[in-house]
């Protein structure tokens, strides 16, 4: 059975062929999927009556169903999703102003092990298919249209469970669907991808997409981040800044670096100064992230004066750098905080997430 979500044009046209239906129907049918948001072949009505049945037996349904939407005090909804299997991740919609962006999930858990993030508590369940990645933007999608007054979505960021270049050819390939005019037509330039630093796959990603690209920084020594992020360990925080003066940046596009700050372990002015010197020939600005706490977690957030004297002294290098205010973190939303839980005696997987 075909994946409904992982629909792509050369599957379009070999379902057509196999249905003895000309090409064009493919685009029919693709513009059903991803323009119109219809899953049910039958709903489907340019297409051949006697067909529509045969196609709903080959194509699958929808691989994420929401299972609860929160809303948090300032606006921002958190979904509970639930996958086929029963795993659980959660994606994140965060409105500002006329902007609606979504953060998406692309692994259930995480193997990067960041000692401040909670998905990474997880570990890796396994990864994410395409279908659940861009299932997860159609129903981020469909829930901003059926709310009143609200904008439509505008934004879409890779930064919510998982890491995102440890799932590469899938992420490239839901990438597609998302951004084609045949599929989503998502602007390249309003969708970001965050990653740890996995050097190889951030100039894959680059040479193979335009979307911006986001690196956790996340310390300005190789011990403190090799304590913080074990990935340190296998590219060096200087293999990783190197890398980042060389990779293919179209002109005037910057890479974004994320620092959650963490009170008395990378916050201090001497960090801000290591940090101007560390960005030194790298197209780069700078994201200054509080740090959202989670239960067993062994760190303070840093101080908003601490955070804003950090900030002054990037800004006074010349280092462009904006303060990223935590949204929902009244309901687990914000940054770092998302583990797909379940309520307590919730069903087989109880205790997993």
């Amino acid at each position: 059975m075909q994946p409904l979500h992982a629909l792509d044009p050369a599957t379009a046209e070999g379902l057509a062929e196999d249905l003895g239906l000309p090409r064009y129907r493919a685009a029919q049918l693709l513009a059903w999927v991803y323009r119109r948001g219809v899953d049910d072949p039958l709903e489907m009505s340019d297409l051949p009556a006697n067909e529509r049945q045969e196609l709903r037996r080959r194509l699958g349904g929808r691989a994420v169903s929401v299972v609860e939407v929160q809303e948090s005090a300032d606006g921002t909804r958190k979904l509970a999703l639930e996958l086929g299997d029963g795993e659980r991740i959660e994606s994140v919609l965060i409105p500002d102003g006329e902007r609606l962006t979504l953060c998406i999930s692309s692994q259930v858990g995480c193997a990067m092990g960041c000692t401040f993030c909670a998905t990474a508590q997880l570990g890796l369940k396994r990864q994410l298919r395409v279908e659940e990645i861009v299932g997860q933007i159609v129903l981020g999608r469909e829930l901003a249209a059926q709310t009143p007054g609200a904008p439509v979505l505008t934004n879409l960021v890779f930064m919510g469970m998982g890491e995102p270049l440890h799932n590469l050819e899938t992420l490239l390939r839901a990438l597609e669907i998302v951004t084609a005019p045949w599929g989503l037509g998502i602007s390249p330039r309003r969708i970001t991808v965050s990653t740890v630093g996995l050097v190889p796959e951030m100039r894959r990603l680059l040479e193979s997409t335009r979307v911006n690209l986001a690196v956790s920084l996340g310390a300005t020594t190789e011990e403190k981040r090799r304590e913080l992020m074990p990935v340190t360990r296998k590219y060096a925080l200087q293999q990783l800044l190197d890398e980042c003066r060389t990779l293919p940046l179209p002109r005037r596009k910057r890479i974004t670096f994320e620092y959650t700050l963490l009170e008395g372990q990378n916050d201090s002015a001497d960090d801000a100064r290591r940090l101007v010197g560390l960005l030194h020939g790298i197209r780069a600005k700078v994201n200054l992230i509080y740090w959202n706490a989670f239960a067993g977690a062994p760190y303070e957030r840093a101080s908003t004066a601490r955070t804003r004297a950090f900030q002054r002294i990037l800004l006074d290098h010349g280092i462009s750098t904006s303060i990223r205010e935590s949204r929902g973190p009244d309901i687990a939303a914000a940054c770092g905080q998302l583990a797909g839980r379940r309520p307590v005696g919730s069903g087989p997987n109880e205790g997993r997430s």
